[in-house]
């Protein structure tokens, strides 16, 4: 019984984040996470405290399915050390995140949200800095050139690149986007090699 409530609870966070990727903060109720969820009216408000719980939820979620799996980890790991692997690895990244379009764009709208929250800041906040902080430790593990600054700027440089591709993906094409991947870090990296 547990588990099956378990698997309910995901899948209304994972309705939660198609409602905000398609109407925004303010069309997240119980009754769109419901319809969304193909479950009976009330369910969701079974679930989860109140909205709040709920946003906060949902950006854990995105987070949560973002995470690459492990063959992927694993094929990082035992990949070079080189910069063309690192060009490789950022364009893997970009692309990953970028499938997962309405978790991104409902990540979008929970960090407008969390403008308005306190509390959904906070968490998002904190979310944020140990995923950057994850992302410096792995690099730094890894032996890849650069460093941790290095890793800050593409992770601000590319978060922008892939709010383009989701909102206005005609103003480059896939060609310009490995483009500007590849030149990112070329130039963001390269200082840094010695």
């Amino acid at each position: 019984m547990v588990r099956r409530n378990d698997q309910r609870r995901a899948a209304l966070v994972d309705a939660s984040i198609e409602v905000l990727a398609a109407q925004g903060a303010r069309g997240l109720t119980f009754r769109a996470v419901d319809t969304e969820a193909a479950v009976p009216n009330g369910t969701a408000s079974n679930y989860f405290a109140n909205r709040d719980d709920l946003l906060t939820q949902a950006g854990a979620r995105v987070y949560e399915r973002l995470h690459p799996d492990e063959a992927t980890i694993t094929r990082q790991r035992t990949a070079g050390r080189d910069r063309d692997t690192y060009v490789a690895l950022m364009r893997e990244l970009v692309d990953r995140i970028a499938s997962f379009r309405t978790g991104y764009l409902a990540l979008l709208e929970l960090r407008l949200e969390a403008t308005r929250r306190p509390e959904l800041r906070a968490v998002l906040t904190e979310r944020i800095r140990a995923d950057v902080a994850a992302n410096v430790s792995y690099h730094e593990a890894s032996g890849l050139p650069g460093d941790a600054m290095a890793v800050k700027l593409l992770y601000l440089s590319l978060n922008w690149l892939i709010v383009e591709q989701l909102t206005l993906p005609d103003v480059f094409t896939p060609a310009e986007r490995d483009e500007l991947v590849t030149a990112a870090v070329e130039r963001i990296v390269a200082p840094y090699q010695g």
